[in-house]
């Protein structure tokens, strides 16, 4: 059954405000003239019309305000202040550093306050006792919520990320039982494909040209996730790699990977939404942005969907009998097959893992190998590590990434100052109360609040972290650090979330990540990060006078649901030699 355009959606949500302050003028007028005997002039019938909608609306803000007030008194809570933004603190989009205003308004307004956009206001926090409660301690009293479920309805359907209560549940019991400790460590998937992409950066610096890493890895990546999640790759490393923009003329560029475009660009169209908020549906009235994209992905997608399904039909209709239980054998795909037949289910859990499976780990991966050629220091240490244990050639085991510790940290200290799920957000199922901080009193939260979280602030606060907390050392989860600051508060890192809905993947990202970046040291012994080649992924002048930044930085970072490097992250190896 098609669904409505965005724009008449949104519009049917809330008819009740576009219906009940003319509706309460006429009534009024109705009443006026035919009990008072008085004819109001049609001027001020149609005045009232036009100012009952801000009446209404600052009459409603004043009645609710009030309430809010009353309801935290009871509970001995406060409402958060206000924040507001001046001439000084702008709302910033993607054009500056990420987030740049919602750090200077911590510096005035604390780690939790009210934020007013398009005249909706949001909760804002990074504080950790806050998230905590959101994602563990009063995880029943939050949900994703009908505003996000709607921005991402065209995208992510009813899989396990746009889902709540028993339809979350029932994705969350399907998926698990997948994610076993014999399949996450099962390498071979990765090292064919980590082969496959470390071969085309050998011939492409043997050219004498930089690559961009960020493209490489997502390409990478995403053929991991697709052969692990169906048993089928998209195979987009074949597509051979971009040369950079500055690059001699004669270089033909490859043909682009048209599912790997479609996944980018419906993410961003779906990002984009959140910069409205609700009214985000009148930006795009008739038409839903990411369908156009979306119908790419399922090009690939339904496919492989309906050979799945025809098989599991061929073998009832033959009387197979097929064992409930998830075997080594099986992919996502054919496990969750043995729980349901539902095509639009199985097609938005594929979907939703998929996009979790790629997309955090490039992210990862991607400003790990940044921070690297930006510390030559760090990256000969690692390689040292790994060629002490692995050596320069062996595969790596489970058990040799377990023993590197080293490497372990460098990839929690990328997750603390890159989280893949920089900002992320829940809805207020009802009234509940935030716990006090060293700083804030107890904090009211209303039913139906979207409170938005971020771990990106989080995790760079210097008060949680340390006077070096903007600064990349991987030593901070080897040394006394660890027991001053993290083990007393384990919710000031938060990569992967927390609670109930803690990363599934988690894991299986670790390993990943890590795979990649033994394989990458043991064939390459430098990195040069070369902005320069790429234009368009320079930074703009001003882009590290942000108190989120140590003012070193050079990438420059963007947020779709994910984050990323805007240009890319253009890179020169040096191969290593037989030493």
């Amino acid at each position: 059954m098609p669904t409505l355009p965005p724009g008449p959606r949104f519009l049917l949500r809330h008819m009740h405000y576009l219906v009940l302050p003319p509706t309460s003028v006429f009534l009024g007028a109705v009443l006026v003239q035919g009990l008072g005997g008085v004819r109001l002039p049609t001027l001020a019938i149609v005045l009232a019309y036009l100012l009952s909608f801000p009446f209404f609306w600052l009459g409603y803000r004043a009645w609710r305000d009030v309430s809010i007030k009353r309801a935290a008194a009871a509970r001995g809570a406060i409402v958060l202040p206000l924040a507001k933004l001046t001439k000084d603190i702008k709302f910033t989009g993607e054009e500056g550093y990420p987030r740049d205003f919602l750090f200077r308004l911590c510096e005035i307004w604390g780690h939790s306050f009210m934020l007013e956009l398009y005249s909706v206001e949001r909760l804002f926090t990074s504080e950790p006792e806050h998230i905590k409660a959101i994602l563990a301690t009063d995880f029943d009293s939050f949900e994703k919520g009908e505003l996000f479920r709607d921005q991402m309805q065209s995208l992510l359907g009813v899989g396990v990320f746009n889902a709540d209560n028993e339809l979350w549940k029932f994705h969350r019991s399907m998926t698990r039982p997948f994610f076993s400790k014999d399949r996450i460590s099962h390498f071979e998937n990765f090292d064919r494909h980590a082969t496959d992409a470390l071969t085309q950066v050998k011939a492409r610096m043997r050219e004498g040209y930089a690559i961009d890493w960020q493209d490489l890895i997502s390409r990478f990546t995403l053929d991991s996730a697709t052969e692990f999640l169906f048993g089928k790759d998209v195979r987009s490393l074949s597509k051979g790699l971009p040369y950079p923009p500055t690059a001699d003329v004669r270089h033909s560029q490859p043909e682009e990977d048209g599912f790997a475009a479609a996944f980018y660009e419906a993410q961003m169209a779906s990002a984009r939404r959140g910069r409205f908020q609700d009214v985000w549906g009148l930006t795009e009235f008739w038409k839903d942005r990411v369908i156009p994209y979306k119908a790419a992905i399922d090009k690939f997608i339904n496919p492989i969907l309906e050979d799945a399904l025809r098989t599991k039909a061929e073998k009832a209709t033959a009387d197979v009998v097929d064992t409930k239980e998830v075997s080594e054998e099986d992919t996502l795909l054919s496990s969750l097959l043995k729980v349901t037949d539902d095509r639009d289910i199985l097609h938005d859990e594929i979907l939703n893992i998929l996009l979790a499976g790629r997309d955090t780990t490039a992210s990862t991966l991607t400003f790990a190998v940044y921070r690297l050629a930006e510390h030559p220091d760090i990256l000969f240490r690692l390689r040292q590590e790994i060629l002490s244990i692995v050596g320069p050639s062996r595969r790596p085991s489970y058990e040799d990434i377990r023993n590197m510790k080293y490497l372990r940290a460098v990839i929690n200290e990328t997750l603390r100052l890159y989280p893949p799920v920089p900002m992320n957000s829940r809805s207020a199922a009802r009234d509940t109360v935030f716990p006090s901080t060293t700083t804030r009193e107890p904090v009211f939260v209303p039913a139906g609040t979207t409170c938005i979280y971020s771990v990106f602030l989080m995790h760079r606060r210097k008060d949680l972290w340390g006077p070096d907390a903007l600064k990349f050392d991987p030593n901070r989860f080897l040394d006394e650090r660890v027991q001053k600051y993290l083990t007393p508060n384990p919710f000031i890192f938060l990569p992967f979330n927390a609670g109930p809905r803690i990363c599934l993947g988690q894991q299986f990202a670790y390993n990943e990540v890590s795979f990649m970046l033994v394989r990458l040291l043991q064939q390459f012994s430098a990195i040069e990060f070369v902005p320069e080649v790429a234009p368009e992924s320079m930074t703009p002048p001003g882009y590290t006078n942000s108190p989120g930044s140590d003012g070193t930085d050079r990438v420059w970072m963007g947020f779709h649901l994910t984050g990323y490097a805007k240009g890319g992250l253009w890179v020169k190896m040096t191969e290593a030699t037989n030493e």
